[in-house]
């Protein structure tokens, strides 16, 4: 008789959960401008590093064999 529980209905635990508390949080409070054109320019700040980034880096990626071609040309030119 000790470990045993009374069944109790579905709904009920449902009930009970949907009904923890009545206090509701507070509302949140709007941005300012200030801090809205913050988070602006920090994402624009972001994105314009990385679009810089890929920019400078493209000619390194680049397989360009034209250049390496004219290298050794003028070194063979200069013996």
């Amino acid at each position: 008789m000790i470990g045993r529980r009374e069944p109790v209905p579905f709904a009920f635990v449902a009930e009970a959960d949907r009904f923890r508390s009545n206090v509701e949080p507070p509302p949140r409070e709007r941005a300012s401008f200030g801090q809205l054109a913050g988070r602006w320019l920090l994402g624009l700040t972001i994105v314009a590093g990385l679009v810089g980034a890929l920019v400078i880096g493209m000619p390194a990626l680049s397989l360009d064999h034209s250049t390496q071609g004219t290298q050794q040309s003028q070194a063979s030119d200069r013996r």
